[in-house]
């Protein structure tokens, strides 16, 4: 899971509820001290949340762009139900058409969209259902279907334990089968606990809907050239969901900008920031 380097909000950040045609998200939403160049929604990634960006809107406002990371449907701190059916990709997709609508009622600024791990695929869905909607696409450490075959053994574990267990025993579970990492260790206290109450209150049919996703995506790199949307492909050196190679390629099938962030993994949005943040700043300023 990602793992944010702090969850101190930067000046002239605030964390609201975003109110859409499909009900409301809990975000932080950063706007630049000057006029902006366009908006940034930033969705995040399998058991992730908005706090997984973080550590990047200090730098995307002070780039120009107004930057606005998002809970999807029952992640953390927005409410979902309790059925799986509400978590359906198609579903997922028409929350983020409704999230840009709404964050362009009263701006015209574009909205480029940026989408981490699952969060990728949610972004390619939406974007497919409506180019018209967005500026660009940006998949972030996000491969051109399923992930490897290690990781979906381990999130049908993952599946199997959250049809049975509650959420609270999966975590402990979780940690008894996974010892902390060095990273957690780390981490800052306030992290730590954040990562078990995100847990908690991640709805868990959320995560079976989405994990059989990441199970059985198909490759839609196809249609999404057709398209023919500015994209930029960005990852770390190394990653354990999707290889590297493969992002890679996805990035030449679309005609993309590829990115690869010195000294990160997964997560290079919580890794290596500042690298992160520059890289993807040059790609939306480049379009004007």
């Amino acid at each position: 899971m990602s793992r944010p380097p702090f969850l101190t909000l930067p000046a002239g950040a605030r964390g609201h509820r975003l109110r859409t045609a499909r009900g409301e998200f809990a975000v932080h939403d950063v706007r630049p001290f000057s006029a902006a160049r366009g908006t940034v929604l930033l969705l995040p990634g399998f058991t992730g949340s908005k706090e997984d960006f973080i550590a990047l809107l200090e730098p995307i406002a002070a780039a120009g762009f107004r930057a606005v990371a998002v809970d999807g449907r029952g992640q953390y701190e927005s409410p979902g139900p309790r059925q799986e059916a509400a978590y359906q990709q198609d579903e997922l997709a028409k929350d983020a058409l409704a999230q840009a609508t709404a964050l362009t009622a009263t701006t015209e600024d574009p909205v480029h969209l940026l989408g981490h791990s699952l969060g990728g695929l949610i972004a390619r869905a939406a974007l497919l259902r409506d180019p018209g909607a967005f500026a660009s696409l940006t998949i972030m450490s996000s491969g051109p279907a399923a992930i490897s075959a290690t990781q979906q053994a381990r999130t049908k574990l993952l599946i199997d334990a959250l049809t049975v267990m509650d959420m609270e025993s999966v975590w402990q579970a979780m940690r008894e089968l996974d010892p902390p990492e060095a990273a957690d260790e780390a981490s800052p206290p306030d992290v730590r606990e954040f990562l078990h109450q995100r847990w908690i209150g991640t709805v868990p049919e959320q995560l079976i809907a989405t994990g059989r996703q990441l199970n059985g995506e198909p490759d839609r790199v196809g249609e999404l050239a057709g398209v023919r949307m500015p994209t930029h492909v960005l990852s770390g050196e190394v990653d354990y969901a999707w290889p590297v190679a493969l992002m890679d390629e996805m990035a030449e099938r679309l005609s993309a900008r590829r990115t690869v962030i010195a000294g990160a993994g997964h997560s290079p949005n919580a890794e290596e920031p500042q690298a992160t943040a520059e890289a993807l700043t040059a790609f939306w300023r480049s379009l004007g």
